[in-house]
């Protein structure tokens, strides 16, 4: 099978990185990318062929993944219009809805819409697809098992709920890093080193992660289990429930939502 990425950004060479490693040969990848150095960067870290242009690439092969920019989708696809035959279309940029690229392909429907993390920067993704009525049940597979590459995945039943998957996953390595520095930042004025600070608050969260994703039992469970009555962590939570501190990262996220479906609004529109 021939993969053709469009777009050597970090995230296509995460997605080259997994695939190699878990078999797929560096031959049948082959890489659209504009920047010299990226292209020389690919080369010597993968060993995959890199063009300056579409048309340098044909034929495409089974597989085209778009890892353009969001605005540089409608670009890319008008390039890539005139070649397409019967090629499994993978989209992995943020917003770029499947009505949208289909038009700006010329009506071509056999696309499925993607929403990694960047997790996956380290093989520890979690992706949001969607596939239009165009693929079939081979071809989600196919899809399934690149961007199960680098992490896990996830089909939604419609391409709405991609802007909440934006929004809490494609996101959400953002809000976690943000609870990381509180902790970093309360640990550094209890007296640790921002080295040691750093070690108590990742670690605790990555542990933490793992026995939430191997248990059986709901995160509320789990949660009660560390909060003994008159302890620390009651107290720790109390003072949280009081502030409302779920209640406004449940708003935040509603807000993030609503900001997905502006931005897929926005860079759909024709110019």
């Amino acid at each position: 099978m021939k993969i053709t990425f469009i777009g050597g950004g970090n995230m296509a060479a995460a997605l080259i990185g997994g695939l190699i490693g878990k078999g797929h040969a560096a031959a049948g990848i082959r890489v659209v990318e504009l920047q010299a150095e990226a292209r020389a960067r690919l080369s010597a870290q993968f060993g995959v062929a890199c063009v300056d242009s579409v048309a340098a690439a044909a034929p495409l092969g089974e597989v085209l993944v778009l890892a353009v920019k969001p605005q540089q989708m409608r670009a890319a696809a008008q390039a890539l219009r005139p070649r397409l035959g019967r090629e499994l279309v993978i989209t992995i940029a943020a917003g770029i809805r499947l009505v949208d690229l289909s038009r700006w392909l010329g009506g071509y429907a056999t696309l499925v819409r993607c929403m990694p993390n960047t997790p996956a920067l380290v093989g520890a993704g979690i992706t949001g697809l969607y596939a239009s009525a165009g693929v079939d049940a081979g071809q989600r597979v196919l899809a399934e098992s690149i961007l199960g590459a680098v992490g896990a995945t996830l089909w939604v039943p419609q391409e709405s709920l991609l802007d909440p998957v934006t929004a809490i996953s494609g996101s959400g390595p953002a809000y976690v890093l943000y609870f990381i520095e509180a902790l970093q930042q309360a640990a550094q004025e209890m007296g640790f080193s921002a080295t040691d600070a750093k070690k108590l608050a990742v670690e605790t969260f990555v542990g933490t992660a793992r026995l939430a994703a191997l248990s059986a039992e709901g995160v509320a469970v789990l949660r009660e289990r560390v909060t003994s009555k008159g302890g620390t962590t009651e107290r720790a939570l109390a003072s949280m429930d009081a502030d409302r501190v779920k209640d406004l990262i449940v708003r935040a996220l509603h807000a993030a939502n609503q900001r997905a479906h502006e931005l897929g609004e926005q860079l759909g529109a024709d110019e």
